[in-house]
């Protein structure tokens, strides 16, 4: 009793000083508060930790260059997968590194640093220079490490001058587009008249 008959009395002397009650109510509360604040967790970033622009990728073995991929645009994630969003452009060469003999172009890309596997996406167009050939396809993987590219989508192919048509669901071929087999494919041809 004696103590509460005493805040009183340090509350009734007026507000020029701020009582030592007052004082311990207060830092109590800021203690509460910083204690609440402490165990609140965000949530992890899970964003690109880098972009990059104006991106040249090339590969090479002994010296010569194999392939050449541009992109405007990469994105790298923490776990070191790679994101194209814009368009990829990449140049398959022939085995002195110095012609380019197929040329590929889709509107988006990513690298997945886990499979070590290429992926790109959306209109991707295939044109060989020497066979006059144009493949079409909605998505195309390429791995460096085994130097194949392949697809589970539908695949079209047309010469330019023989006005031949394979299409196929499902390709497997070597990295220069050089040996395409069909997994599963139709073949149109168009016969000279007699």
């Amino acid at each position: 009793m004696l103590g509460i008959k005493k805040i009183f009395r340090i509350k009734q002397k007026g507000d020029k000083f701020i009582s030592p009650f007052c004082f311990l109510v207060l830092c109590g509360i800021m203690f509460s508060a910083c204690e609440q604040n402490k165990n609140k967790v965000g949530k992890a970033y899970t964003g690109p930790i880098e972009t990059v622009n104006g991106v040249q990728v090339k590969y090479s073995e002994q010296g010569a260059l194999k392939v050449l991929l541009k992109t405007p645009k990469q994105l790298r994630f923490q776990n070191e997968d790679k994101v194209f969003p814009d368009t990829v452009n990449i140049h398959f060469y022939d085995p002195t590194g110095t012609t380019v003999i197929t040329r590929l172009r889709a509107d988006s890309g990513r690298f997945d640093q886990r499979k070590n596997v290429y992926l790109v996406k959306g209109n991707v167009r295939v044109v060989k220079s020497e066979t006059k050939e144009i493949l079409t396809t909605t998505e195309l993987n390429w791995s460096p490490e085994t130097r194949k590219v392949f697809t589970d989508k539908f695949v079209t192919v047309k010469n330019m001058i023989t006005k031949d048509v394979i299409n196929g669901n499902g390709m497997d071929a070597d990295q220069d587009f050089s040996h395409i087999k069909f997994r599963k494919g139709t073949f149109k041809m168009k016969f000279e008249e007699l």
